[in-house]
Order: structure tokens, then sequence, then C-alpha cells
């Protein structure tokens, strides 16, 4: 296969990276295990490219997958796909890929989990 299953349905694991690139998008950093931040990376760096393209098609099919969440409840906060269109795109206008990375952060306590922080760099 050439993706990680992750011990999940499909369904299931649609929606955990539907959630976590929601959040990453959001707080432009995250700490999760290896192998999720590794599947991770590439949702997030196709849908920087789409934001980078900036058409309708390109925004209705980031409003696709990505959720619409907002950081806080005030007005006039963007939500997840408004700044990615708004502040992610043109940061990474002049930017050929990589637009994440990914950090390890040693063991999770418990199960000994690599985890890692994976973050948009600046």
């Amino acid at each position: 296969m050439p993706y990680r299953k992750l011990g999940r349905t499909s369904s299931a694991r649609k929606a955990l990276f539907r959630s976590m690139v929601t959040d990453l998008f959001l707080y432009e950093r995250i700490q999760t295990t290896e192998a999720k931040a590794k599947e991770l990376r590439s949702i997030a760096e196709k849908m920087i490219t789409l934001a980078k393209r900036g058409d309708l098609h390109a925004r209705r099919q980031v409003a696709s997958y990505v959720r619409r969440e907002f950081l806080t409840a005030e007005e006039g906060n963007p939500d997840a796909i408004q700044k990615l269109f708004s502040e992610l795109g043109p940061r990474y206008s002049e930017r050929n890929g990589g637009y994440t990375r990914i950090t390890k952060i040693g063991p999770r306590r418990g199960d000994a989990a690599p985890m890692v922080l994976l973050e948009l760099v600046q």
C-alpha cells in the first residue's frame, strides 16, 4: 500500500487527517506521532499549493477537505480556509514546496511512540 493505514478504517483515517490539517493551519504547529506527521505532511503541502493558486476552484477543493473552524469566536477572526488563502498562500508564493518541518521530540510517555512537532516553516 502506498500510504499508512494507522490501524483505522478509511473513514476514521480521513476524519483524523481533516481535523489535523485544520489544526495545523490554525495553530501553525501540532504535536503528533511520527507516522501521522509524515502522512499529514503530504496533505498539508498539497493544500498550501492550492492556496498559492488562489482561484475559486482551488478554494472549493480546499473547502471540501479542510474543516471550517475558527481559532477564537471573535468577530472578524478568519477561519482555517480564509487563513490558508489570505496568509499562508501569499507567505509561500516564492517557495516551491517544503512548507512543513518535522522535528523529533522524543518518545511519548505511556506507549513510547515516537513523537514529533509538525510545523509550518516561516
